[in-house]
């Protein structure tokens, strides 16, 4: 998932919200070259312990904040199972997810304005209080209709604090460290996403195998982070004169990031490759059923997903970090869509777990600098609704990607991984075309 600070290290090139692009200032010179090996150092020394213990306490707070935002989101988990237990159809159930998942997609746009006009701190409390209160909401609403109206905007309000989050750690992390920071941010929604159901579980069986405890508990998570967050997460910081102009004129806010053809290449790629990205949730299960492998496969496949992207993506971004940003996103795009085209390989189970090396590894090679790169794509009065914008076509390809792979599949069958192989190298070109070089950071 937004002041209006670039980060003093993001480099001097300054960029207009049409996505050209002002020739960058020269560097600053130096005496005798020990800046130089001093800069060389410290970039040498980011690792990951580096970069998280020198980090501001705002940004550690985000860090942690991810983590338990995903920890406690184990409602989409259990939704059917309670819209089910309280007496829902079929019908009602599958609506409600509809629901949810549009809820999810919407938050990111809405969050990024929210974290321009209120400030990160202010976004991120609203997001959490709210998704603490119409939580435990959800287990007072007898009416559909209200509760389908909760589940919306529960779900929206828990993406609100996305952008803002993802303001706050370029505004106040280094542009050499923005990425590892990032990839940080990646291990903290990896962790919280595969523990949750676990937690989840564990709150269920506790609660009697009731929902109350399940609820409350998630409730009380984001209402201590949002406490937290108000304590902790800097206020909104007033407006430069230029981006007082720019609201006065109109000629900010998310027209200015559709007036940017470059950066709206970069979202096309966005969608695309998320798109790609979620067919081993849903049309890989299917092709494997139809082809009759075994379920053992299948899980193994999801298992290997997940340890390699845990225990891999903190230390492949301590060498790529530094490598130029067009050859890591194009990397991860065509990596990811290389690995799903595997699948169609006509060799067994074997298709299912080279294929998923494949794209596990494009995964972690290219994922945190697929989400850093919107930061610092456009203006810096720009930043939140770049990053909004970014996460919301990111969500609208995940929501759309399964349906749409699924459809490819039920009509031409296994000929369903080379077309999604093409959707990503579309996406490929796209985001090496898009992408503007990194600037250099000064000695």
């Amino acid at each position: 998932m937004s002041a209006d600070t670039r980060p003093a290290a993001a480099g001097p090139e300054t960029r207009t919200g049409t996505g050209t692009e002002a020739e960058p200032a020269a560097p600053a010179a130096t005496g005798a070259g020990t800046a130089g090996t001093a800069g060389a150092a410290r970039r040498q020394g980011a690792t990951v312990w580096a970069t998280f213990k020198e980090a501001p306490p705002a940004v550690k707070t985000v860090l942690a904040g991810v983590l338990v935002n995903r920890l406690s989101g184990f409602l989409h988990v259990f939704l059917v199972l309670f819209l089910t237990d309280a007496g829902h159809s079929k019908g009602r159930t599958v609506l409600a997810l509809g629901v949810y998942g549009a809820g999810a997609v919407a938050g990111s746009l809405v969050g990024g304005t929210l974290a321009d006009r209120l400030g990160i701190r202010g976004a991120t409390v609203l997001s959490m209080s709210s998704t603490a209160v119409l939580t435990a909401a959800l287990l007072y609403l007898p009416d559909f209709t209200l509760l389908l109206g909760a589940i919306a905007l529960v779900s929206l309000g828990a993406q609100l604090f996305r952008p803002a989050s993802a303001t706050l750690l370029a505004e106040q992390t280094d542009g050499d460290r923005q990425i590892m920071i990032f990839a940080m941010y990646r291990f903290g929604l990896n962790v919280g996403a595969t523990a949750a159901p676990l937690l989840g579980y564990a709150l269920y069986h506790a609660g009697g195998r009731a929902y109350t405890l399940l609820f409350w508990g998630e409730a009380v998570i984001a209402l201590v982070y949002a406490l937290v967050a108000r304590a902790t997460l800097p206020a909104k910081a007033p407006r430069q004169p230029e981006a007082a102009a720019t609201a006065e004129t109109g000629t900010g806010g998310y027209g200015a990031v559709l007036r940017d053809r470059r950066y709206l290449l970069y979202l096309a790629a966005a969608f695309f490759h998320s798109a790609v990205y979620m067919q081993y949730l849903s049309t890989l299960p299917l092709y494997m059923k139809d082809a009759q492998m075994a379920l053992f496969w299948y899980t193994f496949a999801v298992a290997l997903n997940g340890f390699i992207v845990i225990a891999f993506e903190l230390l492949v971004t301590r060498l790529s970090q530094h490598w130029p940003l067009k050859i890591t996103v194009g990397l991860g795009f065509a990596l990811v869509g290389a690995g799903v085209a595997c699948y169609g390989l006509p060799i067994g189970p074997a298709a299912v777990v080279i294929g998923t090396l494949v794209w596990s590894l494009g995964e972690i090679l290219g994922g945190p600098a697929v989400f850093a790169y919107p930061a610092n794509a456009g203006p810096e009065r720009l930043r939140s609704r770049y990053i909004g914008s970014f996460q919301f076509m990111f969500g609208l390809g995940s929501a759309l990607g399964p349906m749409a792979g699924t459809w490819l599949f039920l009509q031409f069958g296994s000929l369903v991984w080379p077309i999604v192989g093409a959707c990503s190298l579309f996406a490929t070109v796209c985001g090496l075309i898009a992408v503007r070089a990194r600037p250099a950071v000064p000695a």
